[in-house]
C-alpha cells in the first residue's frame, strides 16, 4: 500500500476554479463571434494591454525583429528546429499510403492529406516559449500543410523577438501578435482580418485549453490540455538532489502544476522533500514554482517496484521521469502516459526544449486516451475504394442487399441490388419501371 508524505489541495478547489475559467472563455467566445475584430481588440487591450494598428506582423516587421535577435540564439533556434524536423520526418515517413486488390477488381487505398490551414498558439504572458514554435510550426511544415497561423502574445507590453524568430524560422506564414482566448477563438471562428482554420495546436494556460475544449468539433485540436504535471519514479538509487530539481523545473510553470514523486524508497522521498524546500527560497520562478509544489505536489511511497508502476499509470501523467537501476524497464511496465524520460542522464526539461520529441503532451488524465501531437495530427487518414471487376461487382451487391435489408436499410439494400443488376443482369423486382 502506498503512503502518502504530502497531499495535493482537493479535487473539489481545482473543479470550482475550472468552473470560473469555463464561464468566462464561454463568454469570450460568444462575443468575438458576434463582434469580430473589435472584440478580438477589446479583448486584448484589456488582458494583455495591447492594440496595435494590425495584430498581424507585416513580413518587414518580422525581418527587422528577426535581424534584432541575437546571433547565439538564433542558432541555437535553428538547431533545435532541426532536432524536431528530423524527428518529425521520422514519424512522417512512419505513416505508409497503400492500395491492395482484395478481390478481383476491388481495390481499397489509404492516403495522407495534411489540413489546409493550422493555427499553432505559442503562449507567452509571461514567459517567451520559443520551443512551442517548434513543436506547432514545424511539425505542421514537415506534415505538408500550407498555411499555419501562428499567434502569441506580448510581454509586458513588448514584442517577443525570440518567440517571433522562432515562428518565422519554422516556417509560419502569418505571425500574430495576440493571446489568450482571444487568439484561440478569432483563429477558430475567423474574423475580418483573419481567415479561420482547421486544427489549432499548442500549449496554454487553463484559459486558453478551456478555449480550444469549447471549439473543438467546430475545428479540430491536437488534444485536451491543462496545466504541465511531472511524475518521478524514484527507487533507492536515485539521488534526491535530481528529484528535487526536476520536480521544480516543471512546478515553475504555472502555479497550478502538479509536481508529484513516487518512490520505493522513505528515505529518497524525505531528503528530496527536504531538498525542494531548500531550493525552492532562491528560484527566480518561486512564485509559481511554490504555490505549485504547495498545492499540487505529492510524494508517495511504496513498496516495491510493481506498485510504483501500477500508480504510476494510474496518475496518467504528461511527463514521466524514470530514476531507477532500470530505466528502461517502464517502456514495458507503463501504458498511461505523455512521454517518458528514462535515467538521470535525461530530464525533462531536455524534452520541452531542445532534444527533438514534442512537447505538448496529454494532462489531466488525457494519457490514457492519446498520445501527444505528433505529424501525424496534421494529416487526415483517408480512404478510398473502386471496384472494376463485374463478378465482384455482382458478389458485393448482393451481399449488400442482404446485409442492409437486415438492418431495415432499404434504401442502401437497392444501391447494391443495381450493382448487381447492372453487373449480372439481376433482377430488380422492387423497380416498377
Amino acid at each position: 500500500m502506498a503512503e502518502i508524505l504530502k497531499h495535493a489541495v482537493p479535487r473539489a478547489e481545482v473543479a470550482a476554479s475550472l468552473d470560473q475559467v469555463r464561464e468566462t472563455v464561454t463568454g469570450v467566445i460568444a462575443d468575438i463571434r458576434e463582434r469580430g475584430d473589435a472584440a478580438v481588440r477589446a479583448y486584448s487591450e484589456k488582458f494583455d494591454n495591447w492594440s496595435p494598428d494590425s495584430f498581424r506582423l507585416s513580413d518587414e516587421e518580422v525581418e527587422r525583429i528577426v535581424a534584432s535577435v541575437p546571433r547565439q540564439v538564433i542558432e541555437d533556434i535553428r538547431f533545435v528546429q532541426d532536432q524536431v524536423r528530423n524527428f518529425a520526418r521520422r514519424q512522417l515517413d512512419s505513416l505508409q499510403e497503400f492500395e491492395v486488390e482484395t478481390l478481383p477488381g476491388v481495390r481499397l487505398g489509404q492516403k495522407h492529406i495534411p489540413v489546409q490551414a493550422a493555427g499553432a498558439y505559442i503562449p507567452g504572458g509571461r514567459y517567451p516559449l520559443t520551443a512551442s514554435a517548434h513543436m506547432t510550426i514545424v511539425t505542421a511544415k514537415v506534415a505538408g500543410v500550407p498555411r499555419v497561423v501562428a499567434c502569441t502574445p506580448p510581454i509586458h507590453g513588448e514584442i517577443p523577438a525570440a518567440t517571433v524568430a522562432a515562428m518565422h524560422l519554422a516556417g509560419a506564414d502569418e505571425i500574430w501578435l495576440l493571446g489568450g482566448v482571444q487568439a484561440v477563438a478569432a483563429m477558430a471562428v475567423g474574423t475580418d482580418a483573419m481567415r479561420p482554420v482547421n486544427l489549432i495546436a499548442g500549449p496554454g494556460n487553463a484559459y486558453v485549453a478551456e478555449a480550444k475544449r469549447q471549439l473543438f468539433g467546430e475545428i479540430g485540436i491536437d488534444l485536451f490540455a491543462g496545466p504541465t504535471e511531472i511524475l518521478v519514479l524514484a527507487d533507492e538509487h536515485a539521488d534526491p538532489f535530481v528529484c528535487a530539481v526536476d520536480l521544480l523545473s516543471q512546478a515553475e510553470h504555472g502555479p497550478d502544476s502538479p509536481a508529484v514523486l513516487i518512490t520505493t524508497s522513505r528515505e529518497v522521498a524525505e531528503r528530496t522533500v527536504a531538498e525542494v524546500e531548500r531550493l525552492l527560497p532562491g528560484m527566480p520562478t518561486r512564485d509559481f514554482a511554490e504555490p505549485a509544489w504547495r498545492d499540487h505536489g505529492q510524494v508517495h511511497v511504496v513498496d516495491s517496484l510493481d506498485e510504483l508502476y501500477t500508480l504510476a499509470d494510474e496518475f496518467a501523467f504528461e511527463h514521466v521521469e524514470v530514476l531507477t537501476a532500470d530505466p528502461r524497464e517502464a517502456l514495458e511496465r507503463m501504458t498511461q502516459y505523455g512521454a517518458l524520460f528514462l535515467g538521470e542522464g535525461t530530464c525533462v526539461s531536455f524534452g520541452d526544449k531542445v532534444i527533438g520529441t514534442n512537447h505538448v503532451l496529454p494532462t489531466r488524465g488525457a494519457a490514457r486516451y492519446t498520445g501527444g501531437l505528433w505529424v501525424g495530427k496534421y494529416l487526415k487518414t483517408v480512404t478510398y475504394q473502386e471496384v472494376t471487376d463485374t463478378g465482384s461487382q455482382a458478389l458485393l451487391g448482393r451481399l449488400c442487399g442482404r446485409a442492409s435489408r437486415v438492418e431495415l436499410f432499404e434504401g442502401h439494400a437497392r444501391s447494391g441490388d443495381v450493382r448487381a443488376a447492372k453487373a449480372a443482369g439481376d433482377e430488380l423486382q422492387w423497380n416498377g419501371a
